[in-house]
């Protein structure tokens, strides 16, 4: 499973996000441009010392990332009608956020394979995307039982 951030914008986001992935051993693609440098101050602040345990690729694009995507693309939207328990996850899915201010584009969301969201209280716009991301992961890893093995295991 991978996580994918698609032109982040928050580079404190970014960096929960990476220190996320790290914990549990995923993979992270980010595809570019960034709304922030990406060696910002913030960025590290937020991953702290787990960024150098991220398997992390950079896509200069879209178009660069979507022909090399492993299995299945699952976009977190909140304009999905899939409530994400009641999706089924497999182990080679990628999971991708779109940006803080804007989601993706409609090429985008048409692009994916699956389309899940977090679901809320009415009238309110959406999670922040860590959090989004933290929630979708942990049941995508608890269907397909990818938790990474824990200390003296």
């Amino acid at each position: 499973m991978r996580l994918a951030l698609y032109q982040p914008d928050i580079a404190q986001n970014a960096g929960a996000m990476l220190r996320l992935a790290a914990c549990l051993d995923l993979a992270v693609d980010i595809i570019e441009p960034c709304g922030f440098v990406f060696g910002d101050a913030r960025l590290r602040r937020a991953g702290m010392d787990y960024l150098g345990h991220v398997d992390l690729v950079r896509h200069v694009s879209w178009a660069a990332f979507r022909p090399v995507v492993p299995g299945r693309l699952v976009l977190l939207t909140t304009k999905a009608s899939i409530v994400y328990t009641d999706a089924a996850f497999h182990a080679e899915d990628t999971l991708m956020v779109g940006r803080e201010s804007a989601g993706v584009p409609d090429a985008v969301q048409d692009a994916a394979d699956l389309r899940v969201r977090v679901p809320m209280r009415r009238g309110l716009r959406s999670l922040n995307v860590a959090l989004a991301a933290a929630i979708v992961l942990g049941e995508a890893l608890r269907q397909t039982d990818s938790w990474p093995a824990e200390m003296g295991e």
